[in-house]
């Protein structure tokens, strides 16, 4: 998989190819080193190629040896995964948008990673009244007492009160970071931020040594979002950036809660907004939040060999490599091409085929699992 890291790597530093143009690439070339072999003209095939994209991507992809750039990379940022890693978190793999490069430092639990243990983020304003510091102390106790870790942004006010409380309780928090994962912001938060490295590790798709910028933290909410299966907002006003960390939420299917206030309070009106628009309520039983909580379906450990009670039918040695790398678990379609190694065309024929037969399933968002 390194040779697969170092084009991903490659590509993140591509200007005019962010995350979604990335991921386009990614399906249609079935890897980014394919992609980046690619011409003119088959790049030109994907959407979002336009003539100016196409005139940056050749000009820029002449200047970087992907080989060379990863080694170089690697002093400076030794800690960071690519979707080519197994440890690249699952959750991220679903979003339309995952990081090419996701940089990581403190104590990494796979479990998290591989979504086996639920993470649930709280999110809300960076001046939060006294009622909303005291249901986010409350509740993010009660949920890493229950088995959750606690994803929030390390900024001032429900997330610092978020992470905190996390910590104190003994559970596992994590911080997404608009920064460098080297990086401190705000300052004030520098010890709170050694606590979350001891119980827990922090994210961001910035290399280090970057610097805050106010384009990177509405950017890295959708981090906070996928790495999730549930967002609580707790205390937001109109204009939010909570509020997008919802959105970006619902975009990915996640659950959203929302801590209801006065009607007069400035710093609930997003919360009521969101409660207006569908969002389920925190309400004073905290039992019944986490049993909405722990209803969400967790995924397992992947298996990826054949249940020995229900063999294989006898399959075309492409179909059978296929099927064997599916599971009843639904799986992304990058995920099937990494395990079979097959290219992306031959997959994607076997896959129509598996479902033809009957024996394999397609989800939404290119998502497939075993029938039999």
């Amino acid at each position: 998989m390194t040779e697969e890291r170092a084009y991903w790597l490659a590509w993140s530093r591509v200007s005019g190819v962010g995350p979604v143009l990335l991921q386009r690439l990614q399906q249609h070339f079935g890897s980014p080193k394919t992609a980046w072999e690619a011409n003119s003209s088959q790049l030109g095939e994907v959407e979002g190629f336009g003539y100016q994209t196409l005139q940056k991507v050749i000009q820029q992809r002449s200047q970087i040896n992907p080989e060379q750039f990863l080694k170089q990379h690697e002093q400076e940022n030794p800690n960071f995964w690519t979707p080519a890693d197994a440890e690249y978190p699952r959750l991220l793999l679903e979003i339309p948008s995952p990081p090419a490069v996701l940089y990581y430092c403190g104590k990494v639990d796979k479990a998290e990673n591989l979504a086996q243990k639920p993470l649930v983020a709280i999110v809300g304003t960076r001046q939060p009244t006294e009622y909303g510091i005291r249901w986010t102390r409350r509740i993010s106790t009660a949920l890493v007492q229950n088995g959750f870790t606690v994803v929030s942004g390390l900024a001032e006010g429900i997330d610092t009160a978020s992470h905190s409380a996390a910590i104190k309780a003994g559970g596992r928090t994590i911080a997404a970071l608009g920064t460098g994962v080297d990086m401190v912001y705000p300052a004030k938060n520098r010890e709170l931020y050694k606590q979350i490295l001891n119980q827990g590790f922090v994210v961001s798709e910035y290399p280090t040594k970057t610097q805050p910028h106010r384009t990177h933290f509405p950017r890295r909410n959708r981090i906070i979002a996928g790495l999730s299966r549930a967002v609580l907002v707790m205390e937001a006003p109109q204009k939010s950036g909570a509020l997008i960390t919802a959105d970006y939420a619902n975009e990915f299917g996640r659950d959203v809660y929302a801590l209801p206030g006065r009607l007069d309070d400035f710093s609930s009106q997003g919360c009521l907004k969101l409660v207006s628009q569908g969002a389920t309520p925190i309400l004073k039983e905290l039992d019944e939040l986490l049993k909405m909580l722990g209803a969400i379906p967790q995924a397992h450990v992947i298996n990826l060999t054949p249940d020995i009670e229900k063999p294989l039918p006898d399959l075309p040695a492409e179909l059978h490599q296929v099927m064997k790398a599916i599971s009843s678990e639904s799986l992304p379609f990058d995920f099937i091409i990494q395990q079979t190694k097959m290219p992306a065309s031959e997959v994607s024929s076997a896959l129509l085929q598996l479902e033809l037969m009957g024996l394999v399933s397609q989800l939404p968002g290119m998502r497939y699992q075993r029938n039999y």
